[in-house]
């Protein structure tokens, strides 16, 4: 069974940064197709960053220019640095493995037949 263990999250002032950590258990792929994803308060989930199954990136307009999804095979982590952060930007943050079509036109696939996210991390930008 895959555990997806996100950390890193926290309060951060309007132009700070902050990198988020998913550390990864019972996977049996290497850590391309992952990704992150985030919840604000009243809005719909929204993919920020992710892997396809090549490893070319794609990231969500919002963040582009600003984030960087990394991965690190050795220790099972994938993280997501966001830079120049922006109140907007405070949001439950979740590291999912993916499955299905995806954005840079590979295809994902996993054990469970669609994306699996962890509990999530949670960050507040603001003043």
């Amino acid at each position: 069974q895959v555990q997806l263990t996100e950390s890193g999250g926290g309060p951060v002032e309007p132009g700070g940064s902050l990198r988020l950590s998913c550390a990864v258990s019972g996977y049996d792929y290497n850590l391309n197709c992952m990704g992150w994803f985030r919840q604000a308060s009243g809005k719909e989930r929204e993919r920020v960053a992710g892997f396809d199954s090549d490893g070319t990136t794609d990231y969500a307009d919002s963040v582009k220019g600003r984030a960087t999804i990394s991965q690190d095979n050795s220790v099972n982590t994938l993280y997501l640095q966001i830079d120049k952060l922006k109140p907007e930007d405070s949001a439950m943050y979740y590291c999912a493995s993916l499955f299905g079509p995806q954005p840079s036109g590979g295809y994902c696939y996993n054990h469970y037949g669609r994306d699996y996210w962890g509990s999530g991390v949670l960050v507040t930008v603001s003043a």
